[in-house]
């Protein structure tokens, strides 16, 4: 996995391509779609570009279950609305039902071809399918669309440090390819600098081995004083895995000035604390504040990583039983949680 944590890998690709394939967490959150779209069905009728309007609402505050039965109606009164299918398919990606995310996906690029996301979006969806399925036949169609969305727009950098990140991290029977990631990385470059220091940065670690040159990759980034802030989050989790919490809230510090009002900001602050195990009680409280004020999506830090760190917090104050509860709720969120499995594992052993 690039060095991002895994929700920024998640922003790009929605998949993780290694030699050992495939590996995400269960299916959640599917239950109550029919009653969604009953409810739906229920209300007076707008028009379908209406009704999708509502669906993106619906969807950014996380209600996917409301998103999909909104979109069930748009599509019962525009069946040819790519756009329709396009957000159906991302809804059913954020609940990991992957078979109907494909479904949804694919006919949206069927309606609308030449759409560069559509075809992005499609790739991220394969790659949770190839993922969950262990499948080598998905994981050629991840390659493939990003390849598509790449040549209908070769300004998408979005596509192009997708592709990048599967051409470093997949295995060559799947199309895996240093010296093709390589010349995305020149790429992506000549269209933003910013991303070609990111996209470098993860070229380094992950081809060459190098964090010293990553590093130098972000600082340059920092210097460059992005007006957007995605990127800082993506020198926030370099830092974070280099165990460097002052970098980090000198990251963070800059990434408060382009936008303080980030929900993912108490994230990352409550996660720098941890790591310097310096005002613990402010950690908690952003951890908290975290969880209670933002959806739980992929583009997004977890929730299960916030009740991770908030256990990790409990296991540094000697709260045993309070952090046990932590890595519990966050293996039920995430029961590939690697961390949590083995820390709670630990405490488990210590109270016998």
């Amino acid at each position: 996995m690039r060095v991002r944590a895994a929700w920024l890998a998640k922003t790009r690709a929605g998949v993780w391509v290694t030699a050992s394939l495939f590996v995400v967490p269960a299916l959640a959150g599917s239950g109550t779609i029919a009653a969604a779209i009953a409810r739906t069905a229920a209300q007076p009728a707008p028009d379908a570009a209406a009704l999708i309007q509502t669906a993106q609402r619906q969807f950014n505050s996380g209600n996917y279950s409301a998103a999909i039965g909104t979109l069930q109606a748009a599509i019962s009164q525009n069946s040819s609305s790519a756009e329709a299918y396009y957000w159906l398919g991302r809804s059913y990606y954020e609940i990991r039902d992957y078979d109907n995310a494909v479904t949804a996906g694919e006919k949206s690029v069927a309606l609308d071809a030449k759409n560069s996301v559509y075809h992005e979006w499609l790739g991220r969806i394969y790659g949770g399918k190839a993922d969950r399925d262990r499948s080598f036949s998905y994981a050629r169609k991840v390659k493939k669309e990003f390849e598509t969305a790449v040549e209908l727009n070769p300004s998408n950098v979005a596509a192009r440090r997708d592709l990048e990140e599967y051409l470093i991290q997949a295995p060559w029977v799947v199309g895996g390819n240093k010296d093709e990631a390589a010349k995305q990385v020149d790429a992506i470059a000549a269209v933003d600098p910013v991303e070609g220091h990111l996209a470098r940065a993860l070229y380094d670690i992950e081809n060459s081995k190098k964090n010293d040159l990553a590093e130098k990759e972000y600082r340059d980034v920092l210097a460059a004083k992005p007006t957007k802030i995605d990127p800082y989050f993506d020198v926030i989790a370099f830092f974070q895995k280099q165990n460097k919490p002052a970098d980090m809230q000198t990251a963070i510090q800059a990434a408060a000035q382009v936008s303080p009002n980030d929900p993912r900001l108490s994230y990352v602050r409550g996660v720098a604390l941890v790591l310097a195990n310096n005002n613990l009680a402010d950690a908690e409280k952003n951890l908290k504040a975290y969880l209670a004020s933002t959806p739980d999506r992929s583009d997004w830090p977890s929730h299960a990583s916030a009740r991770e760190w908030l256990g990790r917090l409990y296991e540094s104050q000697g709260k045993r039983s309070e952090a046990a509860e932590q890595f519990r709720a966050a293996l039920q969120l995430d029961p590939g949680n690697k961390d949590a499995k083995s820390r709670l594992e630990n405490l488990e052993k210590g109270s016998h």
